[in-house]
Parts: structure tokens; sequence; C-alpha cells
């Protein structure tokens, strides 16, 4: 799959709706809020830069990544689309 196969790609994001409910039924991701953000604590953002990614959301790509077999280069393709 190539970089600007962009309607393939919606097509197989589009493909998840039914398993992102189900998993978002499933799972109470919060729960791992605290041990993600102790294990991610290497700034308060009181520093000029980019503001860090939501930890959970991070943790969810990856349970999604593993889930599905994707390789990290996939899904970061996939975000310009």
């Amino acid at each position: 799959m190539g970089f600007f196969d962009v309607e393939e790609r919606l097509a197989r994001l589009n493909g998840l709706d039914g398993q992102l409910e189900t998993l978002s039924r499933t799972v109470d991701f919060e729960v791992f809020r605290p041990d993600l953000e102790l294990a991610l604590a290497c700034s308060d953002g009181s520093k000029d830069g980019r503001p860090l990614f939501d930890p959970v959301l991070m943790f969810k790509i990856l349970v999604i990544q593993t889930l599905n077999k994707w390789k990290t280069t996939d899904t970061a393709a996939s975000d310009g689309a």
C-alpha cells in the first residue's frame, strides 16, 4: 500500500467503526491513565514546544495496532488521510 492510497486507507479505517465501539464499551482505558502518566512523565508542559499527546489515546492506538496487526508505518502514513 502506497502513501497516497487514500481511498483504500479510508475504507480500512471506516471498517473499524464496529471494533472501536466494542472496544470503547468493553475496556475502561482511563484505568490505565495513572500508570501511563507515571511511565511517560518526561515533561510538565511548562516549556515551549508541542503539547504532549494524551497517553490514554496513544495506548488506545497501540492496542488497535496490535489487534489489527498493523505496522507503525501503516498508522503514521494514514495520519495524513
